[in-house]
Parts: structure tokens; sequence; C-alpha cells
């Protein structure tokens, strides 16, 4: 039987992928060994994550009505992705970005969103969410975040919070509603409160959140239950080609597991062989995993 319909709501962009073999000690020019122009956004790579493991997904998102937004439509619906609900505004820039990747696989990131976005979400179709698995947001557009996770809890679907640095000090107005809030770790160290991680895990919990969590890189995923267990998953290894999008994926696989009805323990284990497979390719979404491939890595890992 085929699993609900997962929804995310928040950034679609175009992500141009360099690769070099190390970064210079001053500015000067170098020849790329690799490039790419890849489909970028947390929510939007969290969404083809999510269409790659076989999952029926729509985001939610607004892009601009200009070449580069043509790409980024492009791109999803060929990975399977519904755009029906991704708005093309007029007169609006689409979000783009200039990633820089050395041979360890990491990366400088230099992106910019068009301010005039229309912030309104009165167009989302929120009547779809009683009928969805889970919802997923990276919480770049405040409003459809409010709109859709509000709905999420009248109907019971469960949330998943991803809170990175450029979007965390929004956080008070949304984590409430999240049922599932997992963090960057740059992000859990600026905007939560507490002498270690493990304190700050327990403030999320105290504050109503089922699940907190924190991604660390090489160094797994952590996290606390509501009930006060502390857990940890350890990350997997592989060959990194290319490290952007790995937390995008995660929280795309988690939602997914979430969706599947299956334990936190297991999502989080899910989730981080996404992450780790996803570092294999040049780009977000190159080496994101089928099912089989999933399932094909768990055996062997």
């Amino acid at each position: 039987m085929p699993g609900k319909h997962i929804i995310a709501v928040g950034h679609a962009a175009l992500d141009y992928v360099y690769r070099i073999e190390a970064f210079p000690s001053s500015p000067t020019k170098i020849r790329a060994l690799a490039h790419v122009a890849s489909g970028g956004g947390m929510a939007a790579n969290a969404a083809a994550a999510i269409a790659r493991l076989g999952a029926s997904v729509s985001l939610w998102a607004r892009i601009g009505d200009d070449p580069s937004g043509e790409i980024i439509r492009q791109q999803l619906d060929a990975v399977g992705v519904d755009t029906a609900h991704v708005r093309t505004c007029a007169g609006v820039s689409s979000a783009t970005a200039a990633v820089i990747v050395d041979r360890n696989g990491e990366r400088l990131v230099i992106s910019e969103d068009d301010h005039d976005f229309p912030l309104a979400a009165d167009w989302l179709p929120i009547a779809d969410i009683a009928n969805a698995g889970a919802v997923s947001s990276d919480l770049t557009w405040l409003e459809g975040t409010v709109a859709a996770f509000g709905a999420a809890r009248a109907h019971n679907v469960p949330t998943v919070l991803d809170i990175d640095l450029n979007s965390g000090q929004l956080l008070s107005n949304v984590l409430g509603l999240a049922d599932y809030a997992i963090f960057s770790a740059p992000a859990f160290r600026q905007f939560v409160k507490g002498a270690s991680d493990e304190e700050r895990l327990a403030t999320l919990v105290q504050s109503g959140i089922r699940h907190a969590g924190v991604t660390l890189g090489v160094n797994g995923y952590l996290w606390m239950t509501g009930s006060g267990e502390i857990c940890r998953q350890a990350a997997f290894p592989v060959e990194v080609v290319d490290t952007t999008g790995a937390g995008d994926a995660f929280h795309g696989a988690f939602a997914w597991a979430i969706s599947e009805g299956v334990k936190d323990a297991e999502c989080a284990r899910i989730a981080s062989a996404v992450a780790a497979i996803s570092c294999k390719g040049l780009g977000a979404r190159a080496a994101l995993p089928t099912r089989t491939e999933l399932e094909q890595f768990l055996e062997t890992h």
C-alpha cells in the first residue's frame, strides 16, 4: 500500500555548484574540476529526497517569473515532486546560490533571495493537510509554515521543523506547533540556551516538543524524546563528494519515515543513511537514493 502524502513548505532555489581542488588562501582565479546547475532550497531538496524514495510529496513554495524559476520547477517535476502549489510570483527574482565545494566535500555557499516575494499564504490548499502523513517546513516562509502547521495540529498530522541559521530567528513564532524540531548544529547553539547540547535539548522538550534533535555532521545525530531520554545515531561513513543539501535530505527522509509510522530511532537511522548517500554526488540532488538503494545501503551498513 502506498504511504500517505507528504507536504513540504518553504524554500526553492537554483544552485550553481563548482567543485575545486582546495579553497585559495587569497583572492584569485581557479578553474573548476566540475560544475552543475542543481535544484536547491531546503524544503525543495527535502521534497526531492522524499520523491526519490518513491513517496507522494507536494512542495508549497514561491519562485520568480524568470529563467531560474523555470529551471527550479522543471527539476522538481523531473524528480517527481508535485509542483501544483509552487507559485510563480510576477516581477520577483527566484532564489539562487553559488556553491563552491572542495575535494573534502566542504563548501562555501553564497546565496540571495528577492525580498519582494509576497508573504500571504491564503492561496494554499490547507484542506489537503487533513489527509497528509506529515508536514515539514524549513521556516523560510513564516506565513506558509504557520498556516500549514496550524492545520496539521488541528488534524493530528505530525510536523517536522528544519531549523538553520537563516530561519532560527523566527523559531518562537512556530515552535509550539512543531512535533519534531531538528536543528543544524550552528543554529542549535545560537538559538537555544544551554551549557551543553543535552541541556539545550532538555529546554526544547520541556517546552512541549515531542522530539528535539540536532544534526552534527560526522558526529551523527543527537536527540531527546518527550520522556527526556537522550539518544544518538552515528553517522554513516561514505566517500564524500559534496555535503551540500545533506541536512535537507536528512529532514526529508525523516518526514517520510514518520509518515510510514516508523519509530524515532529508525527514523533517525533512515534519515542519517539518506543524508550520507546524498553526499556521494555533486549538488544537493545528484545522489539522492531510491527506496531500493536505501534498503541495500542499510543492509550493508
